[in-house]
């Protein structure tokens, strides 16, 4: 098998002769973590259902470990793990319980299961019912059912609802530790921001189509969207009208320009000609929020 754990070649998939996903190309590697962004509707849950065996493709061809995810009797299946965006739980059951059935479910031995629960944060409260569980706990709990097993592949659906920001960090700590490990992990979700940082890649969909595909810095180079340079002073500027065209005085210490990425240099350089003395140069980059809705505008143009 190749080290591409998921493929997806021309994969549409319509419903009443609609395509919820249009001609779509993927691959996703061995030890890559890869964010699906898109709107409500652009086929981003669909895709994963897909990619889970839940559903057929009308056209196309879809390998998930180098099997079709369709063929239930597949032991591939039990190296890939879902943690869906809305998590149905048994209340009346307790967490060990609840991982013990899901265990069952899968075939696999609930030796771990109690480490499992550990690493996600809920050990304590193991044999509590389910249905006296906050909203956090029951996703970190979601969470531990899709680890069971250490799946290869692992495909997530608004992982970080609910969780507070400490949970996130355990979470996203989780998801570096299994791409360490050669595993692929698929986040599809709206908090684009917390995903700067943690994703080897981003794919952006819009109407089923796939509109983006690269890392951070190559959606940067795509989208050629400006920068943002600030600029502080260690005292304020003493000829205002000496600064070169585009820059503003954002306040007595603070000067900030606009511009292409490619002009940061000759930007940077045009100040230090002023002879003012530079406490802090801050360069900011366009986030994934602004890139992801940049990428969605061009589509429409």
């Amino acid at each position: 098998m190749s080290d591409n754990h998921v493929v997806l070649r021309a994969v549409t998939k319509e419903f009443d002769g609609t395509a919820a996903v249009n001609q779509v190309d993927l691959e996703l590697k061995a030890g890559q973590c890869v964010a699906l962004a898109g709107h409500n509707g652009a086929g981003k849950s669909t895709m994963i259902k897909l990619m889970l065996g839940l559903l057929r493709p009308t056209h196309g061809q879809i390998e998930v470990l180098g099997r079709d995810p369709m063929d239930s009797a597949s032991e591939a299946r039990r190296s890939v793990g879902y943690l869906p965006e809305t998590v149905a739980l048994y209340p009346a059951m307790t967490g060990i319980e609840t991982l013990a059935y899901y265990a069952r479910l899968k075939g696999q031995s609930p030796a771990r299961n109690i480490a499992l629960l550990e690493r996600v944060g809920i050990a304590q409260a193991a044999r509590r019912r389910v249905g006296g569980y906050s909203k956090g706990m029951r996703q970190r709990l979601a969470l531990a059912q899709a680890l069971l097993g250490e799946p290869q592949v692992l495909f997530m659906d608004e992982p970080t609802t609910g969780l507070d920001p400490a949970s996130r960090q355990v979470f996203y700590e989780i998801v570096r530790e299994l791409r360490d490990r050669g595993a692929t992990i698929l986040l599809c979700s709206h908090a684009l921001a917390e995903l700067e940082g943690q994703a080897d890649r981003i794919v952006i969909m819009k109407n089923g189509s796939k509109v983006a595909d690269g890392t951070l810095g190559a959606l940067r180079q795509q989208a050629d969207m400006p920068v943002t340079i600030r600029v502080a002073l260690a005292q304020p500027l003493a000829d205002v009208a000496a600064l070169p065209p585009q820059w503003q005085v954002a306040g007595p210490f603070m000067l900030e320009l606009r511009c292409k990425p490619q002009e940061k240099v000759t930007a940077l350089k045009n100040i230090w000609t002023l002879g003012a003395e530079i406490a802090d140069i801050d360069v900011v980059q366009p986030g994934l929020d602004e890139m992801y809705a940049h990428f969605l505008r061009r589509e429409e143009a």
